[in-house]
């Protein structure tokens, strides 16, 4: 099996990649050093998990080509992993300290939800395959849905969007954490429980109650916002999962520290994976608000898809991890 066999994917529905002549940046404007010192205390605060062995993977996924199976046995070490996502106050508190540019601005746009352009905006340009991706430019942390309103203080408590790979370790290299890896991820996101498709157990709504945002209705055309948001919704929106996680599936998909790849974890470590040693695309798991069972049922424990550490939406963002025993929840 060659290197670009084992690292291959399926092209991203759920989270476009910059490609293309339109993938050209301007240049990188490196963060000052901040005063955060020492670890961050996140939102929510921090959860600590014991580690263990536990049944990683899904034997039956849905999108075979995404490599979520074999169902194997890996264990972790312990750690501590934030209760919820990082919000837009916590990446403003980082941008404003340091001074960083993200990604998304270096560009000078992202991809945003066709539905959720306001009236009257600019000409956009589609994804190949996807055309409810739109590339908007002015898009960004900011302005999810391009030039505007600022969105601090509507969103402060929703999770930060439009966040690349590079952004997320900047943002934990200022906090004094780090990326979770993906064995990490999915252990933390059961909650305890073993073989479950969701945080919380075997039905995606138990006794018709909505545990995650994820679309409803008909995708693309109609979101009926059952769960009670059409969009992001605040990072600590629905009950917990067994470790006290929030929003661990739906919402936003959430950077990992791993390369992506949909085998080499058949053949891999299975004491405290950390991936293949390069790659093309980076782990993201969890699903996001735009999933809908019709074209992405990725809104799973085991569920995950890899993009380009330089790609940003309006549906992506990050939570951080740590060493064990680094602060009280």
């Amino acid at each position: 099996m060659t290197e670009r066999d084992r690292t291959a994917r399926p092209r991203a529905c759920c989270a476009p990649e910059r490609s293309g002549p339109a993938a050209v940046p301007g240049p990188r404007a490196d963060a000052r050093p901040g005063g955060a010192g020492g670890v961050r205390t996140p939102y929510g605060g921090w959860r600590e998990l014991p580690g263990g062995t536990f049944r990683m993977g899904c034997e039956d996924g849905p999108y075979p080509a995404d490599g979520e199976g074999p169902v194997r046995e890996v264990t972790v070490d312990g750690f501590a992993l934030a209760a919820t996502a990082v919000t837009t106050a916590e990446f403003a508190a980082f941008a404003g300290d340091t001074g960083y540019v993200t990604d998304a601005e270096r560009y000078g746009w992202s991809f945003v939800f066709a539905g959720f352009l306001p009236p009257g905006a600019p000409p956009t340009r589609g994804v190949p395959g996807t055309p409810w991706w739109r590339q908007v430019f002015g898009a960004d942390w900011r302005r999810p849905e391009g030039p505007g309103p600022d969105a601090l203080q509507d969103r402060s408590e929703h999770p930060v969007v439009h966040v690349s790979h590079a952004d997320a370790l900047a943002y934990c290299a200022w906090a004094g954490a780090r990326l979770p890896t993906e064995a990490e991820w999915e252990y933390a996101a059961r909650g305890g429980l073993e073989g479950q498709p969701y945080p919380w157990g075997a039905e995606r709504d138990p006794g018709g109650a909505y545990r995650m945002n994820i679309w409803r209705g008909s995708f693309p055309d109609r979101n009926t916002a059952a769960d009670g948001y059409p969009g992001t919704c605040p990072v600590d929106a629905f009950p917990p999962n067994g470790h006290g996680l929030y929003n661990m599936t739906g919402n936003v998909w959430e950077w990992c520290a791993d390369w992506f790849s949909p085998g080499f974890h058949k053949r891999g470590p299975r004491v405290n994976p950390a991936g293949p040693p390069a790659g093309e695309a980076r782990v993201l798991r969890g699903g996001s608000h735009l999933c809908h069972e019709s074209y992405c049922l990725r809104y799973r424990t085991s569920a995950r898809m890899g993009n380009t550490p330089d790609s940003s939406s309006g549906n992506t963002g990050f939570r951080v991890a740590a060493a064990p025993h680094t602060a009280s929840p």
